[in-house]
């Protein structure tokens, strides 16, 4: 009964989240058309600078689809699509281990509301291409930085090929998503449910060698953004292999990540800070965390079969979303912000996107205020 009494009186301020994520969104295409930039520089969307592998590309197109699925909208389906169709190409992209980010976000969720089989030869065709990353020693798909990399992130991306292979029945390609799964379980998954950010390998033999990061605060830390993406990852291999050791292991990240202090420098926040280790003084807030998080606990209480599990991970995600509902985290307080969620950090240590928005986080805080939306429409 709390948890329902909670969501009613949040369902207003939830859904004008959204309203003015779509307000943002709408300003980015018109200002910036046919643009895909990755962060904000002073409030302002930037198109230039570092990108990598232009992972974040399928984040902008994500968000309109889901406010075309949510509201019906023909004018942001047009909108989806015109942005969705030049991402086609990335179906064969060998240089990023990010494919599920750029084509999941963007031809999946079209392929969920018109499930045309030139969409699905896509996503599959995606899921090969990412499929000829795995390392055979080792048993894990290679990170962009080298060949004896594993990113953590790279969990948000293997459901990709988990897709692929249980589409086409290529059991060969399902048993390298599971064995990717299981490395990563192994050398980045500690015994509390915290995570590293990369683990390395030694390429001769496929041994292990040392748990390390280019996000977070120390190699031994724990990343927030990292977890959330193991938590939300590991769920997602759960939901397509049915596989409960998926299962648990998304639990025990979830349980570590609601047990930490919502703390950053200047004491408590409600926000998730870029590292849990980090110390104050090197603790700044990355709503990200908050927003990712948040939308991975949605989608795992709808996974686990603990009722009591579910309650308490539905009861955190809104205390997550909360506070990323109005200024300072919303940007709905300075007119000339051109972002929706303010105070996310891309890369610290680079100076990156540090404290402005971040496409990544726009995504998944929309995703998560659908994901509210959802269960206000079930009340």
């Amino acid at each position: 009964m709390a948890f329902a009494d909670d969501l009613r009186r949040l369902l207003p301020g939830v859904r004008a989240a959204f309203d003015f994520a779509q307000t943002q969104v709408e300003r980015l295409t018109q200002s910036m058309p046919g643009a895909y930039p990755m962060y904000t520089v002073n409030g302002t969307w930037n198109h230039s600078g570092e990108n990598w592998t232009n992972w974040c590309e399928g984040f902008l197109p994500g968000m309109m689809w889901l406010f075309a699925a949510r509201d019906g909208s023909e004018a942001w389906r047009a909108k989806a699509e015109e942005y969705t169709r030049p991402l086609a190409e990335r179906q064969h992209d060998r240089n990023v281990h990010d494919l599920n980010f750029v084509l999941g976000s963007s031809f999946g969720r079209w392929y969920a509301l018109d499930p045309e089989p030139w969409i699905n030869d896509i996503l599959i065709t995606a899921g090969r291409t990412m499929g000829l990353r795995f390392k055979e020693k080792g048993q894990y798909l290679r990170s962009f930085v080298s060949d004896d990399s594993l990113f953590i992130d790279i969990m948000m991306n293997v459901g990709i090929v988990w897709r692929a292979a249980l589409e086409t029945n290529d059991e060969a390609l399902l048993a390298l998503a599971r064995a990717h799964c299981a490395t990563t379980r192994r050398v980045l998954v500690r015994g509390d449910g915290s995570t590293a950010h990369e683990g390395l390998f030694d390429l001769e033999t496929g041994e292990f060698l040392r748990q390390t990061t280019h996000q977070g605060y120390r190699g031994d830390s724990c990343w927030v953004r990292g977890l959330a993406w193991s938590l939300y990852g590991f769920g997602t291999s759960y939901r397509w292999s049915q596989e409960p050791v998926w299962l648990a292991t998304a639990q025990a990240n979830a349980d570590f990540f609601i047990a930490q202090p919502l703390t950053a420098d200047g004491g408590a926040t409600g926000v998730t800070p870029y590292d849990f280790d980090a110390p104050d003084g090197q603790r700044p807030v990355d709503t990200s965390g908050s927003a990712i998080g948040a939308s991975g606990l949605l989608q795992l209480a709808e996974l686990t079969t603990d009722a009591e599990r579910a309650e308490a991970y539905r009861a955190a995600a809104l205390r997550l979303i909360e506070p990323l509902l109005a200024p300072p985290y919303l940007g709905s307080g300075d007119p000339a912000f051109e972002g929706i969620l303010s105070q996310q950090i891309y890369h610290l240590d680079k100076g990156l996107g540090v404290g402005g928005a971040c496409m990544f986080g726009e995504h998944f805080f929309v995703e998560a205020l659908d994901r509210v939306l959802a269960l206000g429409d079930a009340l």
